[in-house]
C-alpha cells in the first residue's frame, strides 16, 4: 500500500471517529497543479473546501521554506486556531509527511470546528485552548487569489495605514512582508501587488530587494 494511501485510510479513521465537525485533509506538495494542492479531504463542509482546491497557509509555509532551502526545519504544528470566512473556530493541526529521501511530500491537516464547543469551555477547556494562547486565528482561503487577497490585508495591517497615505517607507515595509510571507510565489501576483500600492512592477521589484 502507498504513503497517500495509507494516509487516506488514516483521514478516513480519524474523520470517522471524530464525526462531521472534524475535517481531515491531504495536499500533494509535489502535484503538477501546486494551485490544486488538495488530493484528499474528509468533511470538506467545515472549511467548504474539496479536492482540486488551492493551497492553505501551511502548504505556503513549506514552499517558503523550500525557497529558502531550509525544508528540513519544518515542524509539525499542533493546536493552534484558525477561522474561515464563515466565523467558525477551528482548532487545527499540521503534520508535514516526508518520501523516503527526505523531502516533503504531503500535508496531513486536522481541522475541528470548536465553535459550539465554545459555548461549554468551561467543561472542555483542555480540548479547545490553542497551546498558544496568544496566537490569533488565521482565515483558512478557498483559492490563491483569496490567499493573496489577504497577505495584502495582513501587510497593509502591519503599516497602520491606509495605502493613499503611506509614503515610500510604507511601501517598502509592506511588500517586503509580502515577499517574506511568499505572495509573489503566486501567479502573476506581481502585477496585482504593483497595482494595489500604486506603483510600477520596477518598482516592485526594487522595493524588495531594498537594504537585502
Amino acid at each position: 500500500m502507498g504513503r497517500l494511501a495509507i494516509l487516506k485510510q488514516i483521514a478516513h479513521d480519524i474523520a470517522s471517529q471524530f464525526g462531521p465537525d472534524c475535517e481531515v485533509v491531504i495536499h500533494d506538495l509535489k502535484t503538477n497543479e501546486p494551485e490544486h494542492s488538495i488530493v484528499y479531504i474528509e468533511n470538506g463542509h467545515v472549511t467548504g473546501r474539496g479536492i482540486g482546491d488551492g493551497p492553505s497557509n501551511a502548504v505556503f509555509d513549506v514552499k517558503r521554506h523550500v525557497r529558502k532551502n531550509d525544508q528540513e526545519e519544518m515542524k509539525d504544528h499542533s493546536g493552534y486556531l484558525m477561522k474561515t470566512s464563515e466565523g467558525k473556530i477551528l482548532k487545527c493541526s499540521t503534520s508535514y509527511i516526508r518520501d523516503d529521501d527526505g523531502t516533503l511530500h504531503y500535508v496531513f491537516g486536522i481541522n475541528y470546528d470548536i465553535s459550539r464547543l465554545t459555548m461549554i469551555e468551561s467543561a472542555l477547556h483542555d480540548l479547545i485552548t490553542p497551546i498558544n494562547k496568544e496566537e490569533k486565528p488565521k482565515e483558512i482561503t478557498h483559492s490563491v487569489n483569496d490567499l493573496l487577497d489577504h497577505l495584502i490585508e495582513e501587510s497593509v495591517a502591519l503599516v497602520g495605514k491606509p495605502v493613499a497615505l503611506m509614503n515610500k517607507e510604507d511601501k517598502v515595509t509592506a511588500i517586503q512582508f509580502l515577499n517574506d510571507s511568499g505572495a509573489f510565489l503566486i501567479t502573476k501576483s506581481g502585477d496585482k501587488v504593483a497595482s494595489y500600492f500604486g506603483i510600477s512592477k520596477y518598482t516592485l521589484y526594487s522595493y524588495i530587494d531594498v537594504n537585502k
